[in-house]
């Protein structure tokens, strides 16, 4: 085995889910506790937490895995419709059939599109689009700046279940990262951000040189910040690429224009290859906000920066009104990646034959829904509204309740699928968790798993400032399971802060 595989250390958030499973497991064979059913709330899985899949999305992938459905009557015409039309796509008429290495064309096509609208006219190349199974496979073939390296380690959108995809991720890694030089590649990577990217960072050769969000400032990345990030990287490592999530996981802010346009000129200054991990962009839910997408503020602050930073941006399936995790759906944009460099793209993707069918439908009917007038529009509509009343309540209900228990605090969250709440942890909690071999944070998790079956995801597996203690949970969950999460969380948090006072 690797020495670099070896040394990855383990997640905490990892850890607790395999005791999460264990403890389910002792329910199922009659030991009693104080609950009947573990929540898991530790990652973004948000149909298991109840948000039902969109009808019109199950509908078309039922009559693309199983085409007889096509000769019935019992789903509406434009479903069956665009069942056809993506199965006369697929050699043979079937999704188990490979794809052209970048995806399927009309798909590319509708990408593209997508984009540009979405970005006020702004041009998108379906030649500069690739396709990969989900957002961290996508992510990876982010940045070849220089020769250099390679911020596909940060594979956030779809890791951040804690699934790793390799495929793509891997290639593009195994290709960019030099893994013997000296100093190291490095990525300017956000804490705090999902862990799976730094560790895949790692065990490729590659660091992660960290620059820190100010929970007191709304989460937002500062220029000032990444100046010294960098600063402090050089000498030690070579920085090659600057990696930046928005709307955040786990923070929940949403950018605004003035800061992504801070965040480009630094990129722009600084020569680094700029990756943005957008897959939470339709998941902004708090009032007032908008999300606005790193290609289009480029493209509107003009030459020469418009035309020189070299970018990949991402999105995914997984995430957002759609949510299907299990389909690794996802794709990326580079823009402004010299031509000569792209080949080397369809190269690496050509080596994994094609990103998986299903995944790429799922991308499909997520950037192009039923149109007003179409049977399935009314329905598609009701149900995505549904989700966003959700999820209004649920970034409203969460930082109230939580703000309202003693030594816990949470900033507003904007969008996104996370609170990242911060703990004010007793000294005797600290005492005890160094006694016991475990950072404060993963102590409180554990404690939290075991007396009221509740998993969260620690702090200090994501990244924090140090001598702070933070917890990661999933809100994109039903209302009626939010309940039950924030009267678990509270009733434990209360007793836990009178036990160690």
């Amino acid at each position: 085995m690797s020495h670099r595989v070896g040394n990855v250390g383990d997640s905490e958030a990892d850890a607790l889910r395999v005791r999460a499973r264990g403890i389910m497991e002792e329910l199922r064979q009659g030991v009693k506790k104080r609950f009947t059913e573990v929540i898991d709330v530790s990652r973004v899985d948000q149909h298991k937490g109840g948000v039902k899949p969109l009808s019109f999305v199950r509908q078309v992938l039922a009559a693309c895995l199983y085409p007889q459905l096509l000769s019935g009557d019992g789903m509406p015409a434009d479903a069956r419709e665009r069942a056809k039309r993506l199965l006369a796509e697929c050699d043979g008429g079937s999704v188990g059939s490979y794809t052209e290495t970048g995806g399927i064309p009309s798909i590319k096509n509708a990408v593209s599109k997508f984009i540009s609208q979405r970005d006020g006219g702004v041009p998108s190349n379906p030649d500069n689009i690739f396709f990969a199974s989900g957002s961290q496979g996508a992510i990876m073939v982010g940045a070849i700046m220089g020769g250099a390296i390679m911020v596909g380690a940060i594979m956030v959108g779809a890791i951040m279940g804690g699934a790793i995809m390799v495929g793509a991720i891997m290639i593009v890694l195994n290709m960019l990262v030099n893994r013997e030089s000296s100093p190291p590649t490095a990525v300017l990577t956000p804490v705090p951000s999902c862990s799976s990217a730094n560790r895949a960072l790692e065990m490729w050769g590659g660091v992660a040189a960290p620059y820190y969000l100010s929970e007191e400032r709304g989460w937002e990345p500062r220029a000032e910040e990444l100046r010294r990030a960098l600063h402090s990287a050089r000498g030690v490592c070579n920085p090659v690429a600057l990696y930046v999530v928005n709307p955040g996981n786990p923070t929940g802010h949403v950018q605004s224009r003035t800061s992504i346009e801070e965040v480009i000129k630094f990129a722009s200054e600084e020569r680094l290859f700029l990756m943005a991990d957008e897959v939470y962009q339709d998941a902004v839910f708090a009032e007032g906000c908008r999300f606005v997408s790193y290609k289009r503020v480029l493209a509107e602050m003009g030459p020469p920066v418009s035309n020189t930073l070299q970018m990949a941006s991402l999105h995914s399936a997984s995430k957002g009104f759609m949510g299907e995790c299990g389909l690794r759906g996802g794709y990326v944009e580079l823009v402004n990646v010299d031509p000569d460099v792209l080949k080397h793209f369809y190269m690496l993707f050509a080596t994994e034959s094609c990103s998986p069918v299903t995944g790429q439908i799922a991308l499909d009917l997520m950037v192009d829904p039923p149109h007003p007038g179409d049977p399935s529009y009314l329905l598609h509509r009701q149900e995505i509204q549904h989700i966003r009343e959700m999820m209004e309540r649920n970034v409203k209900r969460v930082p109230e309740v939580l703000n309202g228990l003693p030594g816990l605090s949470c900033q507003p969250v904007h969008g996104g699928a996370f609170a990242f709440p911060k703990l004010q942890l007793p000294p005797g909690a600290v005492q005890r968790a160094t006694e016991g071999g475990l950072l404060p944070d993963a102590f409180y998790c554990s404690r939290l798993l075991e007396e009221a079956g509740l998993c969260v995801c620690p702090g200090g597996d994501v990244g924090q400032r140090e001598g702070t203690f933070h917890l990661r949970l999933c809100i994109m969950t039903a209302p009626e399971a939010m309940e039950e999460i924030l009267r678990r969380l509270s009733a434990f948090h209360v007793q836990f802060m009178e036990d160690f006072c």
